[in-house]
């Protein structure tokens, strides 16, 4: 087992919690999790310990959300998404943990603006639809930050949001969309040496948190209002770029 202090084991109870809430109630705030487990774990080894939690809470968001799903969107998603993981796995090949963090903060920035602006003058489709360049560059980008940091979930969340998705339809596509991402990430996370023999204890320990806080956020996520939930998404993934960039 790692060698943890108590105040890094709280953060890390902390990191759990958020990532259950992140699949079923707050998506984007995954990201906080990313931020505290980046703090306390070396950033390389940090992404492939998240990650098996990912798929563990990603596995509840199937069982809760699985009908409200918008399939037409992951399909035009799924091309650049490729491409983006790919140049993930290059950019892992030769990045240290510094750059890790602040391109990834910087992306994540570049991508709120992008879909604010892009709300403000409307160019979403009234279908709920985004174009065809937008889930191409929110895919590739989506792609990239998944397999470097985990830190897709403020990227896709973005481009849900600028589709103006409703709650459960967001959440049910962002479920398909990361449970099948994350799966497929595995190989490479294992193969670039990010899952550690430490790193899945420590997921152990953490499993029961992350399951307890993904059956509450399913139960919150009807409560919340789509002015609220949207409110919530950009103030999360603010709050996580900002991190990762100054940290």
């Amino acid at each position: 087992m790692i060698d943890l202090g108590a105040g890094a084991w709280v953060l890390l109870g902390v990191a759990a919690v958020v990532i259950g809430l992140s699949k079923t109630a707050v998506p984007a705030s995954g990201t906080i999790a990313v931020a505290i487990f980046a703090a306390v774990l070396p950033a390389r080894q940090s992404t492939g310990t998240i990650l098996l939690l990912l798929i563990l809470a990603d596995m509840i968001a199937l069982i809760a959300y699985r009908r409200d799903v918008n399939w037409r969107a992951l399909v035009r998603l799924a091309p650049a998404v490729g491409v983006g993981v790919l140049l993930g796995v290059a950019f892992l090949a030769v990045a240290d943990d510094t750059a890790v963090t602040r391109v990834i903060g910087v992306i994540l920035l570049v991508v709120v603006a992008f879909t604010l602006l892009r709300r403000r003058f409307g160019s979403a489709a009234a279908s709920g639809r985004a174009p065809r360049v937008a889930a191409a560059a929110y895919g590739t980008l989506g792609g990239f930050a998944t397999m470097v940091a985990n830190a897709a979930g403020p990227v896709m969340s973005m481009y849900f949001l600028a589709a103006r998705m409703p709650v459960k339809e967001f959440l049910g596509t962002a479920a398909w969309f990361f449970a099948i991402v994350n799966i497929s990430k595995v190989p490479f996370s294992v193969g670039l040496g990010l899952i550690t023999p430490e790193g899945l204890l420590l997921d152990l320990v953490l499993a029961p948190i992350v399951v307890a806080a993904a059956i509450f956020g399913r139960w919150l996520a009807p409560r919340l209002s789509q002015r609220l939930f949207e409110r919530l998404v950009v103030a999360a993934t603010l709050f996580g770029a900002l991190y990762l960039l100054f940290a």
